[in-house]
């Protein structure tokens, strides 16, 4: 039996400690996804920005590649590594869009010059050269010259549902533990794996 039988508390559990050790930003996962175009995987890092029972939440520009993917095949892969920790965390699951609600409230959370960014960047097309980005974040400031700035609608979160969990912990020798949660319904199943 696992020391935690719900994933998301072992989660929450294993977060709280990289929260606490990791160098790094502990949020950053790599998630993978099927090309829209043509399902070759692809795979990029990105921020989690909130877990519960619900999923795992994390934001873009819905004009990316990353959110083409995710409209023609809404499943995902993710992992999230903490080397000070020796662990790692991979999720499996469906994805859906947030709603506008829960978006707009993240967003103005978000530090202003983060949420001029998002209004000036379009994500993932060519540029000629940063001066450009500049230019276009210095013209959205005289857009939203004081006051709040508000969401873009080309700018909103997904959830990741996960269907299965893995978490794995390096010990010596290359004998790691590894447990996995599959959820059968509405239940979670444990089960410990060979490293």
């Amino acid at each position: 039996m696992p020391a935690n039988p719900n994933p998301f508390a072992l989660f929450h559990e294993w977060f709280a400690a990289a929260q606490a050790q990791e160098k790094t930003d502990p949020t950053a996962m790599a998630i993978a996804t099927c090309s829209a175009a043509d399902g070759r995987p692809t795979v990029r890092m990105v921020l989690f920005k909130h877990i519960d029972e619900r999923g795992v939440v994390f934001y873009t520009n819905l004009e990316s590649p990353k959110a083409a993917d995710l409209r023609a095949r809404p499943e995902a892969a993710l992992c999230i590594h903490w080397p000070v920790l020796e662990r790692q965390i991979r999720v499996e699951g469906r994805v859906d869009p947030v709603d506008d609600d829960e978006a707009d409230a993240y967003f103005a959370s978000r530090p202003r010059l983060s949420q001029l960014g998002a209004w000036a960047s379009k994500q993932s097309q060519p540029i000629a050269g940063r001066f450009i980005l500049e230019q276009a974040v210095a013209a959205t400031a005289l857009r939203f010259p004081i006051g709040a700035v508000p969401r873009p609608p080309f700018w909103s979160g997904f959830r990741v549902v996960p269907s299965m969990f893995e978490f794995w912990h390096q010990r010596p020798f290359r004998h790691h533990d590894r447990q996995r949660f599959t959820r059968k319904g509405s239940e979670w199943v444990h089960e410990w794996l060979f490293p």
